[in-house]
C-alpha cells in the first residue's frame, strides 16, 4: 500500500495501484511447481503438459501454413476451414449437430474459452456451482466475472456425488455450473445417470451448464465421455469448452473452442473479440487438419495413457501413496497421510528438495482446508521420465 500527497502536503487517500479483486487469489500453484521443478531440476509431474512430441502430422501442416502466408487475423471468431472441421468432428463422435457459423467461436485455449463464457454470462452476484476438488482456474475466472462460487463435494475413491447435496446448491441465484469431465484433478468421468441429474437441476433452476471438456478421448475402463449438452432438454442452456491442447499433445498452441446457441454464442463472440481478438491464425489451419484425424488417432491415444497410468500408479502405490485409480485424463490424486508431514505444502517441499520429483499439492484443487493431505501426478510423459521418477520416489521408502 503506498500513500500519496499533493504537492501542497495536503495528504490524499491511501491509493492501491491494483485492484482489490485480485487480492483475492494466488498466481497458478500448478504453473509454480513448474518453475519450482525447472530450479530444482526436479521430474516434473506437475503441470501437464506432454514432453513427448506432437503427432508429426500436425507440426507439417502448421509449418505448411506459415509457408503459405496464413499470417494475419483470422475471422475474430474463427477461420472458417477450423469451425466447419469442429463442427464435422461433432457430428460424427456424438451425432451432435453444430451450426459453424453461428454456435462456434475460436478462442485462445480452453482457459480463454471458460474466462470468455463466464465473462458474457455473469453479473455481479450471480453464482456458480463448482464440484470440488476443482481446477484452480475456475475460482479465479468466477471472481474475475464478477460471480461468487458454490462448491460441491466429489467423495474418493470414486469421486461421487451426493444428490442433495447437490440440489441444496442450487438457488434463485444461481447462473451456472461448470462440469469438468473428465475431471481434473480427480479423473472421474461423469456418468449418463450422474449428468441427467444435473441436467434436471438445470432445467428446474433455469441455470446454464458450462462444461470443460479437453480430456474428452482420454479415459480408461471403459468409461465413456458424454457432452451434456447432448442430454434432452439441454441444447440451448449449455455452453462446452474444448481445445486441441490435450488430445493433440500442443499445449503451447493455445487453440480451443467454445460451442454455445447463437443467443449465448453472440455474447461470448463480444467478450473473446475484445478479450484476445482471435487465435493463431497458422495454428488453427493446422488445427482444422488434425480434427480430420482416423478414428484409430483417438484409440492410440487412450491407449498409450492407458499403459502410462499404469506405470505410473506402479510407481506411486511401492512409494507408499495411497492412490485413486482414475478413470481419465492423466492425473493420479494421492494421499500422503501415511508419510506423515504436516501438510501438503510441506511434502510438495520434501518431494521436491530431497527426492527430486515435484507434484501438485492437493490443497490447490479445494477451498480454504481441504486436500491438505492429497498431491496431484501427471503421467503425460514419456516412459523414460515416469522411469526416472519412479527411481527417485523408490527413496520415500
Amino acid at each position: 500500500m503506498i500513500s500519496t500527497e499533493l504537492s501542497s502536503g495536503v495528504p490524499t487517500r491511501r491509493a492501491l495501484y491494483t485492484s482489490e479483486k485480485t487480492s483475492r487469489f494466488t498466481e497458478s500453484v500448478i504453473r509454480e511447481m513448474s518453475r519450482q521443478a525447472l530450479k530444482f531440476g526436479a521430474v516434473n509431474l506437475a503441470q501437464g503438459f506432454p514432453d513427448f512430441p506432437a503427432p508429426e502430422e500436425i507440426k507439417a501442416a502448421a509449418r505448411n501454413a506459415i509457408d503459405a502466408d496464413i499470417n494475419q487475423y483470422a475471422i475474430t471468431w474463427g477461420a472458417k476451414l477450423l469451425r466447419d472441421a469442429i463442427a464435422n468432428r461433432y457430428k460424427k463422435a456424438y451425432a451432435f449437430p453444430v451450426d459453424p457459423e453461428r454456435e462456434i467461436t475460436v478462442v485462445c485455449g480452453a482457459t480463454e474459452g471458460m474466462m470468455a463464457s463466464l465473462m458474457a454470462i455473469l453479473n455481479p452476484g450471480d453464482e456458480v456451482i463448482i464440484f470440488e476438488p476443482f481446477y484452480e482456474n475456475y475460482g479465479p475466472d468466477i471472481h474475475l466475472s464478477g460471480g461468487a462460487k458454490r462448491t460441491v463435494k466429489l467423495q474418493g475413491p470414486d469421486w461421487s456425488f451426493d444428490r442433495e447435496e447437490l440440489r441444496r446448491a442450487f438457488s434463485g441465484k444461481t447462473k451456472a455450473i461448470v462440469i469438468n469431465s473428465p475431471n481434473n484433478p480427480s479423473g472421474k468421468v461423469f456418468t449418463r445417470e450422474e449428468l441427467t441429474s444435473i441436467a434436471e437441476l438445470c432445467q428446474e433452476f433455469d441455470v446454464i451448464a458450462i462444461t470443460d471438456e479437453i480430456y474428452e478421448y482420454i479415459t480408461y475402463d471403459g468409461a465413456v465421455h458424454i457432452p451434456i449438452a447432448t442430454l434432452p432438454g439441454m441444447r440451448d442452456r449449455s455452453i462446452l469448452i474444448n481445445s486441441m491442447s490435450k488430445t493433440f499433445s500442443v499445449t503451447g498452441w493455445r487453440v480451443g473452442w467454445v460451442i454455445a446457441p447463437p443467443h449465448l454464442t453472440d455474447s461470448i463472440r463480444k467478450v473473446h473479440d475484445f478479450l484476445t481478438v482471435g487465435a493463431a491464425a497458422p495454428l488453427q489451419a493446422a488445427s482444422a487438419i488434425a480434427l480430420g484425424a482416423s478414428e484409430d488417432y483417438y484409440v492410440y491415444l487412450s491407449s498409450s495413457y492407458t499403459e502410462r497410468r499404469a506405470r505410473l500408479l506402479g510407481y506411486l502405490n511401492a512409494a507408499g501413496f495411497r492412490t485413486y485409480q482414475p478413470a481419465g485424463a492423466y492425473y493420479i490424486m494421492t494421499d500422503i497421510s501415511g508419510f506423515g508431514f504436516r501438510d501438503d505444502l510441506a511434502f510438495a517441499k520434501h518431494l521436491l528438495e530431497n527426492v527430486g520429483v515435484i507434484g501438485v499439492p492437493g490443497s490447490s484443487f479445494y477451498s480454504e482446508g481441504g486436500g491438505s493431505q492429497q498431491m496431484r501426478f501427471c503421467f503425460c510423459k514419456r516412459f523414460e521420465t515416469l522411469d526416472g521418477a519412479g527411481e527417485k520416489l523408490a527413496k520415500l521408502r
